[in-house]
């Protein structure tokens, strides 16, 4: 799957003020069969957006109509659970391009990462002010620069740094999955093989 490259992002946001949700309520179990990427949105966070029925909850917030963007703020602890891929191919693939937490797990932050999504952790009180942000006004916009690692409110002008691993950060900039960046380095892996002391 070609990653698209990520500089900066201006977009509104979806707020999901839960905390502890799981890689099992982001994507359930019984739609892991695909093989492909694509389609997993469809069927994100499938048993909190749908009843039983099949008909969508109004109350959640991917439903209201009122939330829209390509930024998930989700609450603390974020991704627990099982380590399948498939939840940042969900993600991903509904349209998100950003998730925010105070607190995500390791294993889903590093296959978001690997899948075209950046992670902003930050502390549980700036959090907090993204949420109120959301609540005040539904519309409100956030920028995310990924060369400067930072999150702003834009009607506050309130920013936090984030941390990512540098060779993450790379790849996104560039729009490389593992293999494209091997190529990038084509030059200096020739180089290095051809004056190695055998």
């Amino acid at each position: 799957m070609a990653i698209p490259k990520f500089t900066t992002l201006t977009t509104t946001a979806c707020p999901l003020d839960i905390e502890n949700v799981d890689t099992d309520q982001i994507i359930p179990a019984r739609f892991l069969k695909a093989v492909e990427r694509k389609g997993f949105g469809d069927n994100l966070f499938r048993d909190w957006r749908y009843d039983k029925a099949g008909n969508p909850v109004a109350s959640f917030p991917l439903n209201d109509a009122k939330y829209t963007g390509e930024i998930l703020v989700a609450a603390k602890n974020f991704g627990c659970g099982s380590s399948r891929e498939h939840a940042a191919w969900a993600i991903f693939d509904y349209g998100f391009r950003v998730v925010v937490s105070s607190f995500f797990a390791d294993i889903f932050r590093n296959n978001a990462l690997n899948n075209g999504l950046v992670m902003v952790q930050v502390s549980d009180a700036f959090l907090g002010k993204v949420f109120a942000a959301i609540a005040a006004d539904p519309k409100a916009r956030f920028e995310v620069d990924l060369q400067q690692q930072t999150f702003t409110i834009c009607a506050t002008g309130e920013k936090s740094s984030f941390a990512i691993d540098g060779y993450k950060k790379e790849c996104l900039l560039n729009g490389y999955d593992d293999v494209d960046y091997l190529r990038s380095i084509a030059p200096e892996i020739e180089h290095f093989e051809q004056t190695r002391t055998h």
